[in-house]
């Protein structure tokens, strides 16, 4: 069953013109992971590789392509967490970072906190050599337009919402059984200045862990930090479940007590995985035994061979 990575594109509602991006971003990145995991390289690696991909993919809303805050600018989150040792690193509200994902994997590695925020976590990055991009960088046309349009008076938030796919996140399992996972966003549109959502808090946007898996959310974040959702559908392959009825049931009960809709990828220790959403559309692709799978809507499920392009 091993080597396995999972990769989302975030849950929401996108027009068809981006879609097709959207999905093409998500099997790249599942490509580019599986191939680290093939020559032995470690899941974190590989998580990290695939979200540094769709970090760069301005078709998703993290890293180049982030929603703006109400001032118009970029602010974004990411978590990296090792379930070998229960490591975990994480930042928030960072600008001016191409990357925020490994940033997150520096402060785990390089330091003794698990979070840091804001100006704290930009010197942090200067201190590491880590490159400060212009906040140009990261904005998009397509980001700007959706800004503006929101900003007016009869702007409706629902459906200004929609048409980004969200967060982009990835779960892994690699040759020596450990187990990875990472999430990164630009956050909600229109967010106040310093808003934090869900994706750098652990439990949250994501959580692994070696005896039981690993879980990389997206959606709602005010309503997936309110049931830790990572954690939720942890604590329910503890009970048993598989990783289908667990995400099953940590999304139910999200919906069900917090009106919150969201998608998670999930992976346990022997290699099987699931995609789960509650959203309209959720882009994914995993790889597995030479195999590529991928899908947009509920209930699809195409597959390839990973070598076919």
């Amino acid at each position: 069953m091993l080597p396995v990575v999972v990769v989302h594109g975030g849950a929401g509602q996108i027009p068809k013109e981006r879609s097709e991006m959207s999905t093409a971003g998500v099997c790249r990145a599942a490509r580019a992971a599986y191939s680290i995991l093939q020559g032995g390289g470690s899941s974190m690696d590989a998580v990290v590789e695939a979200v540094s991909l769709l970090e760069n993919d301005p078709s998703f809303n993290a890293g180049c392509g982030s929603v703006l805050n109400v001032k118009g600018e970029v602010e974004m989150d990411a978590i990296v967490m090792d379930g070998k040792m229960l490591r975990s690193g994480a930042v928030s509200a960072v600008r001016n970072i191409a990357n925020p994902v490994q940033l997150a994997r520096l402060v785990m590695d390089k330091t003794s906190h698990a979070c840091l925020t804001a100006e704290g976590a930009n010197q942090f990055a200067s201190a590491m050599g880590v490159p400060s991009v212009p906040q140009e960088s990261l904005i998009t046309e397509y980001s700007q337009m959706r800004w503006k349009k929101n900003l007016t008076p009869d702007a409706d938030p629902v459906e200004c919402q929609m048409g980004k796919m969200g967060t982009v996140g990835a779960v892994a399992v690699d040759g020596e059984g450990n187990i990875s996972c990472a999430t990164s966003t630009g956050g909600m549109l229109n967010k106040m200045e310093g808003r934090v959502g869900d994706t750098p808090c652990i439990g949250s946007g994501g959580y692994a862990d070696n005896n039981i898996g690993a879980v990389s959310t997206t959606g709602h974040g005010e309503a997936i930090m309110k049931v830790t959702l990572a954690r939720l559908i942890l604590f329910h392959m503890e009970q048993g479940q598989s990783v289908e009825a667990a995400s099953d049931l940590g999304l139910a009960y999200m919906r069900s007590r917090v009106h919150g809709l969201g998608g998670v990828v999930t992976v346990d220790p022997r290699g099987h995985w699931a995609v789960r959403f509650s959203s309209r559309q959720m882009s994914w692709a995993a790889a597995q035994k030479d195999t590529l799978h991928y899908g947009l809507y509920t209930g699809e499920h195409y597959t390839q061979s990973i070598n076919a392009h």
